[in-house]
């Protein structure tokens, strides 16, 4: 192992064990914001750690192995020699653990997300196909047990959405969907084309880790806040009450609304929720333009504008366009088997990480 890895790990030791002391001081229970940073921490360190216990236990053991297969007797020689070959092998493995371990954690990786999927360029194909990622993230979302709750939804009359956001709740969410933001291009015949000519249009999606009231300080004074009546498809009223909440955040400019609810203070609560994590988001993006990583430049900067990912049905196909990844099972995409996709972001964003490391 390296000497700048061992470094690293030894000192993990030493930190995981100063964290366990501080959290049997009751005065860290009492500090919620610092219990739950140094919780996460822990939950960090902890497999780093354990994995290091392991290298350290079979690195003794293959000493030992070695010793035996220099013994004079040929049967002990024999079997110190196969020891010795597995427990390189195993180190070998365990090497290449700790190396991704070590790799710098997105603090947000085990958050909810927020989605907000919009129909962009192409009129009424575009809210079209914002129906038809809405429709794929969910079925992902199922196959992962994780649960949907919508928050808001501008259905449109040729069918899909103008604009839908809803939020997805499980473990480790954010890990798997963060790389999801930007513009989606679908390459297809629309239902409403009589002349059968292939069409392209666009929607956008914005993918944001939910906020907690700690994450995010919001000033009330900073906010307006109007009422309004629920609209449905074609912009009918749906009830009589002003439920429908719209929030305007006035220092930033950012608006959001809820009308999916029946009780006003529940779209307030929703709207609160989709406030923070967009100034969250807003956040985040900031300290990322700080750090100006070359990495976040490779993988996309997750803007609107940008074209990440084609969805071709004439030829089935899919085409992550930051990666260079094809698939050829639209069809099995669409019904939510994001999977593939999903891991060559992730092992590309990991590849990254460890160039930038070396």
């Amino acid at each position: 192992m390296e000497e700048g890895m061992q470094q690293r790990l030894i000192v993990a030791t030493k930190r995981l064990e100063e964290i366990d002391k501080e959290l049997l001081d009751e005065n860290t229970m009492k500090d919620i914001k610092h219990f739950r940073e140094i919780s996460k921490e822990r939950a960090v360190l902890e497999p780093q750690v354990e994995a290091f216990n392991r290298y350290n236990k079979y690195s003794s053991e293959l000493a030992e192995a070695i010793e035996m297969s220099n013994d004079s007797d040929p049967d002990l020689s024999e079997m110190g020699k196969e020891e010795a070959k597995r427990l390189t092998k195993e180190l070998e493995n365990l090497e290449e653990e700790l190396r991704q371990l070590l790799l710098p954690k997105d603090p947000n990786d085990d958050k909810n997300i927020i989605v907000e999927i919009r129909g962009a360029a192409g009129g009424d194909e575009a809210n079209i196909f914002a129906g038809d990622l809405f429709r794929m993230y969910t079925r992902y979302a199922e196959s992962q047990g994780w649960k949907i709750q919508m928050m808001d939804q501008y259905p449109s009359e040729a069918g899909g959405f103008s604009q839908v956001s809803f939020m997805i709740k499980g473990k480790m969410v954010y890990s798997k969907l963060k790389f999801e933001s930007g513009a989606h291009r679908v390459q297809r015949v629309p239902k409403t084309e009589a002349s059968g000519r292939i069409h392209t249009s666009t929607a956008t999606v914005l993918v944001m880790p939910e906020a907690e009231e700690i994450d995010v300080e919001i000033n009330p004074n900073d906010l307006q806040v109007d009422t309004y009546h629920s609209q449905g498809a074609g912009g009918q009223n749906v009830n009589k009450t002003e439920s429908a909440v719209r929030i305007t955040h006035i220092p930033t400019g950012i608006v959001v609304a809820c009308q999916t609810e029946k009780s006003q203070i529940q779209n307030r609560e929703i709207a609160m929720q989709m406030l923070r994590a967009k100034m969250y988001s807003t956040m985040l993006e900031k300290q990322q333009e700080e750090i100006g990583a070359e990495r976040k430049l490779k993988i996309g900067t997750g803007e609107r504008s940008e074209k990440i990912r084609t969805y071709n049905y004439p030829q089935n196909r899919v085409t992550d366009h930051r990666i260079g990844f094809t698939i050829q099972q639209l069809d099995r995409v669409m019904e939510g088997d994001l999977e593939a996709i999903i891991e060559a972001l992730i092992h590309f964003d990991q590849s990254q990480k460890i160039a930038g490391e070396n």
